[in-house]
């Protein structure tokens, strides 16, 4: 589907989605590295905790809230939200004003708000795309956040590094831009029928009981049941890409030289240079996704998620036994093709691991490994303040190779209970 035969509803989203994400990862890679230089290593990890705690409810409640007031007031609300967060986090990092903890609060409802929105988006899309375009219009969506993850921390390594505060109030206002964008030119999508009859009578927080319940599928499935913590696991340590990646190679790299010609030299500072990784990570996704996706479904899947495991251990181990940025662009080679081995198969897997009639549990089920390694992954802030970063960085390593094995154990189990089913036949 092309984008010119789009719903307008999405082409106006597309522009918008694009220059918000653009800003958006201008600072947001580098906040981890600003909460440990004014709170300490181990409050940040806790207090980034807390506010991923605060997002995964909000996330829970965000499809309800998507059904139950609407699409586009939910996105509305989402943009605006976080558009205010961002000025008044500006305001508490400006020349004027040094509130750490205000900036703290700003950011975690930036991140409340952020959920409330990206259901929504989704819902939307579902609303005007025929399921057979689908795929298509989320991939153009999907690469638009990756160019994103590209241009943004290039920009954030020479424009927020030394302009914080005016780089938060543009996206401040380009948030509340794209809020005004969406009120304007965009119409509602929601069923009517949704909104008025089937959930008028739910409370705010059934949405969170409703998916606790739905999530207990995994204690009756001892396959699935591994799936899950071998994902955790997985998703702790890509994860840390936000977290102490950032901190350790601010940390590391004071002033490095990566390139000389001549007289000529290319010389960065930490945060450039994570801002260079990052990208790297970003560019990569945009240009190898469907190439490794399809070169992966050639293989046997089990060797697919080990060894996808085992690169993953491989190259956050490396990341710290080093301190030079051409072996940290290396190690990101590495993290990123672990990412991009799994990145087309794990929906494929969930389809054919779920029973007919309970697949919209399992895949709901399935996002538990990312909302809980999200929300443990900033535990390892604090930990290279107990161990050190090489320890924590091995200790990071090992819990990925550990998934290896019970990725291994999960087919074992899959292929008993397979044969079981032919048994009993």
């Amino acid at each position: 589907m092309k984008i010119r035969d789009w719903d307008y509803n999405l082409k106006i989203r597309l522009f918008g989605e694009a220059l918000m994400n653009i800003t958006f990862w201008m600072f947001f890679p580098f906040l981890t590295i600003y909460f440990a230089d004014v709170f300490g290593k181990g409050k940040a990890g806790l207090f980034l905790i807390i506010s991923q705690v605060f997002s995964v409810l909000a996330n829970l409640m965000g499809g309800y809230f998507a059904d139950r007031f609407g699409r586009k007031t939910m996105m509305v609300v989402g943009s605006f939200g976080q558009g205010l967060s961002f000025l008044v986090f500006a305001l508490s990092n400006s020349p004027w004003f040094q509130l750490p903890v205000l900036s703290f609060i700003c950011f975690a409802f930036a991140g409340v708000f952020g959920s409330f929105y990206w259901p929504a988006s989704q819902a939307m899309v579902a609303d005007v795309v025929d399921e057979k375009d689908r795929s298509s219009v989320f991939a153009v969506f999907y690469t638009s956040i990756n160019i994103a993850v590209v241009i943004g921390p290039i920009l954030g390594a020479i424009f927020y590094v030394r302009y914080p505060f005016e780089v938060l109030v543009v996206a401040g206002i380009i948030c509340m831009f794209l809020s005004l964008l969406l009120a304007k030119q965009t119409r509602e999508t929601a069923p009517t029928y949704k909104v008025e009859n089937e959930l008028a009578t739910m409370k705010w927080y059934h949405p969170i009981i409703k998916q606790v319940k739905d999530y207990q599928v995994i204690f009756k499935d001892a396959t699935f049941l591994l799936y899950i913590v071998a994902g955790i696991l997985v998703a702790m340590t890509f994860m840390q890409l936000d977290m102490i990646i950032p901190v350790y190679i601010t940390d590391m790299i004071q002033q490095q030289e990566l390139l000389r010609i001549g007289d000529w030299s290319l010389t960065v500072n930490g945060e450039q240079a994570f801002g260079m990784i990052l990208s790297e990570n970003g560019l990569l996704v945009a240009l190898f996704t469907i190439v490794v996706t399809k070169w992966m479904a050639t293989f046997y899947e089990r060797n697919v998620f080990m060894i996808s495991s085992l690169i993953y251990s491989v190259a956050i181990i490396t990341f710290g036994l080093s301190n030079s940025l051409w072996i940290y662009i290396l190690a990101m080679g590495l993290f990123t093709f672990a990412e991009l081995m799994t990145a087309g198969i794990q929906q494929t897997f969930v389809s054919k691991l779920a029973p007919e009639h309970m697949r919209g549990q399992y895949f709901a089920a399935a996002s538990l490994k990312y909302t809980i390694g999200r929300t443990i992954a900033p535990i390892a802030i604090p930990m290279s303040l107990w161990f050190g970063y090489t320890t924590t960085f091995i200790i990071i390593g090992g819990l990925a190779m550990f998934s290896a094995f019970l990725y291994y154990l999960m087919f074992q189990k899959a292929e008993q209970q397979a044969v079981k089913q032919v048994n009993v036949r």
